[in-house]
C-alpha cells in the first residue's frame, strides 16, 4: 500500500519535536518511581519543506548509504509515461506503479578521492555508479557557493577491468543542477574531453546537455508516494572526435532531501522528450 512519503516525514518530525522538547529538566521533585528517559533523538537533517523549489541544501550528496532502485531488466525496454494526468484538483499525477516486480539495484555513493581515480578530481567529489551493475562510476561536485551540481566525468569503477579501462574528466564541471532548482528553469551546460580513455582506448569529444524542469506533480511508486516532485528532462548530445553523434533524453523526477526518486532513460537517437518507450527505468523502492 502506498503511503504519501511527504506524510510520513513530517510525522515523524513532529514526532521527534515533542520527543526532544520533552527532554528539558525537570523542574519538580520527584514524589515516585524515576520517570523514564530515553535515549536522545537525532534531528532530521532534511526534511521537505514543499515550497515548489529544491535548495542546495536539500540535494546534498551522502556518501556510504545505500539506496535501492528497482531497475527495469538490462536488454529489455519499457513502456512509459511521462506526461501523466491531471487529477480533480488540477495536480499533474505521474503513475510509475507497474510492474512491482523489477529487480532491485543498491546504488551507494562513495568519496571520489577513495578510488583509484581519486586524483583526477576535487577532494570533496562524490563516486556514483552510473549502470545498475556498478561498472562505471559518474563522478560529481555540489558546490554551495556557486549553488551547483555538476558531473566532472566517468571513470570505470575498477582500475583494470576485463574490458579496458575508462577514464576521462570534462575540462570544467558541467552544471546538472542549477539552485534553487524550479518549474520551468532551462540551460545548456557544454563538455569537452580531451586525452581521455574508453575501454582502453584513446578518446576526444564534446558532450551537450540540454536541462529544463518541466512540471511538478505528485509521482506515484510501488512503495511510496512522492506528493511534489519536478520533473527533469536532460538531452545530452555526444560528439566524439572521430565518428557519428549520439543522442538520448532522460527525463528525472526530485523530491526535496531524496534527489533523484525516479528515472526513465530513452533509446539512442530518440527524438521526442516525452517518449514512451524507455531503455532503463529506475524507480526508489524496497
Amino acid at each position: 500500500m502506498n503511503r504519501p512519503l511527504t506524510a510520513l516525514a513530517l510525522a515523524l518530525t513532529a514526532a521527534l519535536a515533542a520527543v526532544v522538547g520533552a527532554c528539558g529538566d525537570n523542574l519538580t521533585h520527584p514524589t515516585g518511581p524515576t520517570p523514564y528517559e530515553s535515549d536522545a533523538v537525532t534531528p532530521l537533517s532534511c526534511v521537505p519543506n514543499l515550497d515548489g523549489e529544491i535548495d542546495a541544501d536539500e540535494l546534498l550528496p551522502a556518501t556510504g548509504i545505500p539506496v535501492s532502485y528497482l531497475v527495469s531488466a538490462a536488454g529489455t525496454t519499457r513502456a512509459v509515461d511521462l506526461t501523466g494526468a491531471v487529477d480533480a484538483g488540477g495536480k499533474r499525477v505521474w503513475d510509475f506503479t507497474q510492474p512491482d516486480t523489477d529487480p532491485v539495484a543498491t546504488i551507494t555513493a562513495r568519496a571520489a578521492r577513495a578510488q583509484w581515480y581519486g586524483d583526477r578530481f576535487p577532494s570533496d567529489a562524490v563516486a556514483v555508479p552510473l549502470d545498475a551493475a556498478g561498472r562505471i562510476d559518474g563522478v560529481y561536485r555540489h558546490d554551495a557557493d556557486l549553488g551547483t551540481f555538476s558531473i566532472l566525468g566517468i571513470a570505470s569503477r575498477d582500475e583494470a577491468p576485463p574490458e579496458g579501462q575508462t577514464l576521462w574528466t570534462y575540462d570544467a564541471p558541467v552544471v546538472l543542477y542549477r539552485f534553487p532548482l524550479g518549474d520551468g528553469d532551462a540551460w545548456t551546460s557544454v563538455g569537452e574531453v580531451r586525452d581521455g580513455v574508453v575501454q582502453g582506448l584513446p578518446y576526444a569529444g564534446r558532450d551537450t546537455y540540454q536541462i529544463e524542469v518541466s512540471g511538478a506533480g505528485e509521482l506515484v511508486l510501488p512503495d511510496v508516494t512522492f506528493t511534489q516532485v519536478l520533473r527533469v528532462r536532460t538531452h545530452l548530445t555526444a560528439q566524439p572526435a572521430v565518428g557519428a553523434s549520439r543522442s538520448q533524453w532522460q527525463v528525472s523526477f526530485l523530491f526535496e532531501c531524496f534527489g533523484e526518486v525516479a528515472r526513465a532513460t530513452s533509446r539512442d537517437g530518440e527524438t521526442a522528450a516525452d517518449f514512451t518507450t524507455a531503455a532503463e527505468v529506475r524507480r526508489f523502492g524496497l
